[in-house]
């Protein structure tokens, strides 16, 4: 890796640079473009490095968003690669690990519901799951105004299938209330053979894969079934999935067949901002669909593979993707099979009723952008160019791309913790959020404990775990002077000069520097100061966050050893089960009892204990 040459004036980086571009391969890499400081502003893969990377240097036909990404290049280094698939792959996962200001980042990227079927186990389980595994079987993703919730109920009510987590093993288990109500055949008290209760898992799949007919007719007669037993909560239970499994039909697109399953991907600029929308099909039916604001310095074709590639990390692979012919689609269908293990057909249609989606996909993304333009420039001045005043109000001894703020939370010296919060550009980077136990501390000590974090913190730096907590160029501190001072002496005796360090008091909203005695007013309408207190109030949400999770497993703990014959074992599976003290103290004795190590004579134990207490 070749490093910036930091602290050069502008005229000479480029020089270094126009020297660099005479010694680039005629091979296929990865390049990443550095800033005067050395941070990492762009990556970039190419089928030939000496030609891509030229373009950008030698072109007049530049865009105002190439331009100013040029600008800003000191010093470039490339990786070479095999293939221009490994190249994307490597491109993918550098975006990730840097982040660069220039390319486009997934930041605000939704996951959507799917229905998980657990098709590895014995006796498979239904759930709902926004995180794709290995080992199972996904459904979905369920938008557009298909609640994920209804459809695993009606999956549950006409196929009996269960849809809870239970471990089950070779000693029976006492059925639910879903076998009381017809809702499970309780494979866990061993009442269905694993052939038996795998059929109704396949005709449950089926169903899940467009296979409406046999789910139709079932619900009917089980709506007779309880109505001729005056069962009319069930009954008008089961209309109502009727209804909802007719608002699922209506959603299907007549002109396409059941089997197709696919992406539609479309990809509009205006040189400076695009926009992609997905529009999302799954045997036949459109579930909905997802539009995102990105900026890019690439060529359409590479901004759209790149997206593309960043975007399946986090999402199910259709079988299909409709695309458009600009895409560079025999690259990125290599790269998806080579990537995730599966073949992926990616089409570019001219006409029939995949044109039709496309130009669907394209006229939402240019509305989308034309109305997103107002917004994408006022979340700019909310982020990039709030921090660029930072830098100029403050005094700052460079561009805070990276800020990190602490903070302490505690009751009276109990359960201490601190929060660490970081903001990339000036915007939330929850990836790199980190929580911390106070271990050293005794009592209600901020100081000490802000102290304590810092020091734990900053003996990252200038080690192996860097790459992992990179080093920030400013920090926030939640306080005034004597924060300031606090923490000013933990930098001082770690060495550590080259971090900007400021406090945000809340009382006035006071900024203190290191550099002036007098504290810095702003503005309350200005973009900074409010950055600075997102920044700030983020930092506090997050520590009281995790104090809570802490006092309140503590509390559960500490209340259910009062319980007699509740040990370790028996407390831990509890709290496994039902997670809250109100969950445990509403849950009946049959619920109690499906607790791990739980029986009947004690969750009855547990149950009187309660009901005493209450």
């Amino acid at each position: 890796m070749v490093e910036a040459v930091k602290g050069l004036p502008q005229d000479l980086c480029m020089s270094v640079v126009q020297e660099k571009l005479k010694l680039l391969p005629d091979e296929p890499g990865v390049y990443i473009m550095l800033d005067k400081d050395g941070n990492v502003i762009y990556v970039g893969k190419a089928r030939v490095l000496k030609n891509r990377v030229r373009q950008y240097f030698h072109s007049t036909l530049k865009t105002e968003k190439v331009a100013a990404m040029v600008a800003n290049i000191a010093d470039f280094y490339y990786i070479i690669t095999k293939s221009e698939i490994d190249a994307l792959s490597l491109e993918n996962n550098l975006i990730k690990k840097y982040k660069p200001k220039y390319n486009i980042l997934l930041k605000d990227d939704k996951t959507y519901p799917y229905i998980k079927v657990t098709v590895g186990e014995k006796y498979p389980a239904f759930g709902i799951s926004r995180k794709l595994t290995k080992g199972s079987r996904y459904f979905g993703p369920y938008m557009g105004g298909v609640r994920v919730k209804d459809v695993l109920e009606i999956v549950n009510m006409a196929f009996g299938v269960r849809i809870c987590s239970t471990a089950i093993g070779d000693k029976p288990k006492k059925p639910c209330l879903n076998y009381h109500i017809h809702r499970c055949a309780a494979p866990c008290a061993h009442l269905i053979s694993p052939e038996e209760y795998g059929q109704k898992v396949k005709a449950a799949m089926r169903f899940l894969d467009g296979d409406d007919a046999d789910v139709e007719q079932l619900l009917r007669e089980k709506m007779q079934f309880y109505a001729e037993n005056e069962e009319f909560e069930l009954a008008l239970d089961c209309r109502n999935k009727l209804e909802m499994l007719s608002k699922i039909a209506l959603k299907r697109i007549t002109a396409l067949k059941k089997d197709i399953n696919a992406d539609v991907v479309a990809y509009v600029s205006n040189n400076l901002y695009s926009a992609v929308n997905i529009l999302i099909v799954r045997r036949g039916i459109m579930q909905g669909a997802s539009t995102y604001a990105v900026e890019n310095v690439s060529a359409d074709s590479e901004a759209l593979t790149s997206f593309l590639a960043q975007y399946y990390t986090r999402h199910q692979l259709p079988d299909e993707l409709i695309v458009q012919d600009f895409c560079e689609s025999a690259l990125l269908g290599e790269y998806l099979r080579t990537a995730h293990g599966k073949s992926v057909s990616v089409s570019m249609p001219k006409q029939g009723i995949r044109r039709q989606l496309l130009s669907m996909a394209e006229k939402n993304a240019a509305e989308y952008l034309e109305k997103a333009i107002d917004k994408i420039r006022h979340k700019e001045d909310m982020t990039i160019n709030a921090c660029k005043r930072l830098q100029e109000i403050l005094g700052l001894s460079r561009y805070p791309r990276r800020m990190e703020c602490y903070d302490i939370s505690n009751i009276s010296g109990v359960d201490k913790v601190g929060s660490m919060v970081v903001f990339i550009d000036g915007e939330a980077d929850r990836d790199s959020y980190r929580r911390f136990k106070i271990r050293t501390v005794e009592g209600a000590d901020d100081f000490a404990s802000l102290r304590e974090v810092l020091s734990r913190r900053l003996s990252k730096l200038g080690t192996e775990e860097e790459e992992r907590f990179p080093k920030p160029d400013l920090v926030i501190i939640d306080g005034g002077k004597g924060q300031l001072s606090s923490v000013k002496a933990i930098f001082d005796e770690m060495g550590v000069t080259d971090i900007d360090l400021i406090s945000l008091a809340k009382r006035e909203e006071e900024i203190f520097t290191l550099g002036s005695r007098e504290s810095v007013r702003l503005d309350k309408r200005d973009y900074c100061l409010q950055l600075l207190q997102r920044i700030r109030d983020e930092a506090h949400r997050f520590a009281i966050t995790f104090f809570r999770n802490i006092h309140s497993k503590r509390s559960l703990t500490s209340v259910l050893a009062e319980i007699p014959g509740v040990g370790k074992i028996k407390r831990r599976a509890l709290i496994e089960k039902f997670g809250t003290i109100d969950r445990i103290m509403r849950a009946s004795t049959e619920e109690l009892a499906q607790a791990e190590g739980i029986g009947e004579m004690l969750a009855a134990t547990i149950k009187k204990y309660f009901e005493e207490d209450l």
